[in-house]
Formats: C-alpha cells, sequence, structure tokens
C-alpha cells in the first residue's frame, strides 16, 4: 500500500495513477471538508498536457478562460500561441475546479481518501513505513508527502528547508466587480505595489495585492478598503469593487528542499518546492512532479521496475525545482524594481529581449512547462496515430507507448504499441508521464528492455 499525506492536486493527481496502475493507495488529509479559498489560478500548457494524459484536460478548458500572451511588466508581453502544444496558452481557473476533477478520478479509480487524519510522526526500516496519527497507526509500503509548505512529512524526516522569505504581507481578497477588466488576467506592478485580478468564472474576482508602504504580520486583518487603494495604484481603477466574502494576508517563500526522497518515503510539491508566485508555477510544478513520480512507483510497487528507476525522482525533478526558483524569483524581483530608471531600463531590455524569436520560445517555454525535459528525456510532443487517436490519449491507459510501424507482439502485455500514422523505420518509446524513454531503429526494439515496465 502507498499512503499519500495531502489531499491537494498533487497528491490527488498521483493518488489517481497509482489507483489506475492497479496499487492500493489511501490519501491522508488533515482537513475535514474542502473549500474554493484557493491560491492557484493558472493551468499552464504543460499540465493541461499531463492532465489529457488523463482525459481530463478538455473538462477543465470548458471552465476556465485562456490567455495567449502575459503581461510580464508594463507592455512587455510574451506571446504563447505559437507553443507546440495542443493548449498554446494559460488556463484560468481556479485550483479547487483542478482538484475536484482530480478527486473524482482518483476515488472512481479506487483511491481511499481519509480526511481528519493529521500525520504527528513516521518512521521506517527497511520494509515499511509505520505511520502516526492522533487517533491510530497505519502502515505503508511507500510514503509521499505532498502536504504543503508546513509539511509534518518533511519535518517527521527532519529535512531542512533553507530559503527566506522573497513577499511580506501578500493580501488576498475574493470580490465581486462592477467594471471587470478588459483582460482575463490583469496583472502590474508599479515599483512599490502590484495588484493582479482574476476571475472565478462566477462572478466573483480573486484579487492578489501587495504594498511594500505597508509590511505588516500575516495575523494583521485586512480591509477593503486597502484592496481597492492598492489595485487602483496599480491600475489606475478599483474595477467597481463593491464587496468581498474573504479577505486574507500571507507571506511568499523561496525554499527546496535538499533531498525529495529518504529511504521509502517521498516529497512532492510544495512539501519539496515553494517559490514565489511569479509566472503561476506552484501548483503546476507539484503536479508535474506527480506524475514523474506516480508511474515509477507503481512500476516499482509491481516489482516491474528496472534496478534504480526511484533515484530518478530525485536527478529528473530536484533541478526543474531549482529552475522554477530561480526563474520565477527573477519574475517577481524584476517586478519590485523601485526606482523609475530601473524599471524602464528593465522594460526596454526585456522587449529588445523578447523580440529575438529564440529567447521567446525558451522564455515561453520554461514558464509553460513545454520546454522542460530531463537530461537525455525530452518531452514527448502529442501527434495522431494511425489509430484515430492521439499519443495522449493512448497515454490515459497509464503504460509506456511504443510508436513504431509493424508488429511487436513480444511487447503486448508490457506497454500499448501504436503505429504512427506514416510508416517510418524509427520506433519511439514514451514514458507514461509523456516523455521519451527511447528512441531508436525499429529493429533495435528488442535493446530497450529495460524501459518495458507495465
Amino acid at each position: 500500500m502507498v499512503a499519500i499525506i495531502g489531499a491537494g492536486p498533487t497528491g490527488l493527481l498521483l493518488a489517481g495513477d497509482l489507483a489506475r496502475a492497479g496499487v492500493p493507495v489511501t490519501v491522508y488529509e488533515r482537513r475535514t471538508g474542502t473549500s474554493n479559498l484557493t491560491r492557484a489560478f493558472g493551468v499552464h500548457a504543460r499540465t493541461l498536457e499531463l492532465l489529457d494524459a488523463r482525459g481530463l484536460a478538455d473538462e477543465i478548458v470548458a471552465g476556465g478562460a485562456r490567455i495567449d500572451s502575459l503581461r510580464l511588466f508594463d507592455r512587455i508581453r510574451l506571446d504563447l500561441s505559437t507553443l507546440p502544444s495542443r493548449f498554446p496558452y494559460l488556463l484560468i481557473t481556479p485550483q479547487y475546479r483542478v482538484e475536484q476533477a482530480l478527486e473524482r478520478r482518483a476515488i472512481e479509480l479506487g483511491a481511499r481518501i481519509v480526511r481528519g487524519a493529521e500525520l504527528t510522526g513516521l518512521r521506517q526500516d527497511g520494509g515499511a513505513v509505520t505511520l502516526e496519527f492522533a487517533d491510530r497507526t497505519e502502515q505503508a509500503d511507500y510514503v509521499v508527502g505532498t502536504d504543503g509548505v508546513h509539511s509534518a512529512v518533511r519535518t517527521a524526516l527532519r529535512l531542512p528547508f533553507p530559503g527566506r522569505a522573497v513577499l511580506t504581507s501578500i493580501m488576498l481578497a475574493d470580490v465581486r466587480l462592477t467594471n471587470p477588466p478588459e483582460d482575463v488576467l490583469a496583472v502590474n506592478a508599479v515599483g512599490d505595489a502590484f495588484a493582479m485580478v482574476a476571475p472565478f468564472g462566477d462572478g466573483w474576482y480573486r484579487i492578489f495585492a501587495w504594498d511594500r508602504r505597508h509590511q505588516v504580520s500575516d495575523d494583521t486583518p485586512v480591509t477593503l478598503e486597502e484592496i481597492r487603494e492598492v489595485t487602483r495604484r496599480v491600475h489606475g481603477t478599483d474595477f467597481g469593487l463593491t464587496e468581498s466574502r474573504w479577505l486574507s494576508r500571507f507571506h511568499s517563500d523561496e525554499r527546496q528542499a535538499p533531498r525529495y526522497r529518504i529511504g521509502r518515503v517521498f516529497l512532492a510539491g510544495d512539501a519539496a518546492h515553494v517559490h514565489s508566485p511569479a509566472g503561476g508555477q506552484g501548483m503546476n510544478t507539484g503536479l508535474q512532479d506527480a506524475a514523474n513520480l506516480s508511474w515509477k512507483l507503481a512500476a516499482t510497487v509491481r516489482g516491474k521496475a528496472p534496478a534504480g528507476l526511484l533515484d530518478t525522482y530525485q536527478k529528473e525533478r530536484h533541478p526543474v525545482g531549482t529552475l522554477v526558483l530561480r526563474s520565477s524569483g527573477a519574475l517577481i524581483r524584476m517586478a519590485m524594481l523601485r526606482s523609475r530608471p530601473a524599471r524602464l531600463t528593465r522594460n526596454a531590455v526585456g522587449a529588445a529581449l523578447l523580440a529575438v524569436p529564440a529567447v521567446t520560445r525558451r522564455a515561453a517555454g520554461v514558464i509553460s512547462g513545454i520546454g522542460i525535459g530531463y537530461p537525455g528525456v525530452p518531452r514527448a510532443a502529442d501527434q495522431p496515430l494511425r489509430s484515430g487517436q492521439r499519443l495522449y490519449e493512448a497515454l490515459r491507459e497509464g503504460k509506456h507507448v511504443l510508436i513504431a510501424a509493424g508488429d511487436f507482439p513480444g511487447y503486448r502485455d508490457r506497454l500499448r504499441v501504436a503505429a504512427p500514422v506514416t510508416d517510418t523505420d524509427q520506433a519511439v518509446l514514451v514514458r507514461p508521464d509523456g516523455y521519451v524513454a527511447w528512441r531508436g531503429p525499429a529493429a533495435s526494439v528488442s535493446t530497450m528492455t529495460a524501459w518495458t515496465v507495465a
């Protein structure tokens, strides 16, 4: 049995994948109920591809709003419309809608979710992990901590979480607007303040705001007038803000655990890394962690994994966490530039750089996740197959997919074999997380035996 601590998006995607592979899995969640008071709003292209491989993307896209370019600073825009993906945009939709879809999938596939279960400690030996809760003790073969920035799993492992607060006194407000912004996502910064306005889709809007002039502790109440004032200063209008249903304040850290695995225990999502809100990377990076780990863990539990497969989780995902920390940190620091000459220089240099196609492709690839691969393991682009399906539809079985012309009966019990639309003497083996495991002549398929896990 695999135990997952934390029923956020990362834990729920992981649970669904394990259940789909036939692995018994239980998710333990400290909260007793669900909430729509979430911070994440953006679902990037690479995450939508991973959701597509689970049959959820079209549903989630239908309930959101698409943005094909990002306004980074003042008038600088990053074009996403040319991304080599079925989803060349940023989708604006509340995190809780992604959670709802992932939870429904996980339960339908057989995952068990236990709420009101607060982890108080864990210990492990060579063969199992013992989990201690306030009212009981449980055992698992493996444990994954997806329980956020204040992770009880990480604390129990005594892992450091080095870093620092990059922004304090960030304000959140769910509000009604009588004159909402024309852009789906309104973002701007003026040196001593920034504000982002994003829709829930039900008539309510979420405002993220920060004011350098008023830095206070997280427990200091937020007032509606404070939100109005900062929004006016940043955008020139408060968009007709009339009422709120929720106001809060928090601080944003940049931190990363040095190790994502200790024995039979793993960390993923905010339990492993947290970033500034710039670029909307938090939930996306966590979901991509889960997609990377799930098939490796399932193969290991079922006795189908090649030696060292679980070690590749750290090797592949830790550098990505570091990259996201650096890229989101750079964005937030540029947004916080205080002097007008510094901001003018930033805008001029940024506009000049993004006029270079190669720079634009690289920047869009990093922010969207489309351009992120692993050493020797590139992302597999979606493509049509002779069956009439697409590659990411074929990946919904949770198996490796061998794209090759011809018949490979010896592999059909271990992976999905799919013919390309056009005959070719080349073959490509795609991992369940949508990355290329092997590429070579079809005549050499027998050389990839180590990757044919089921």
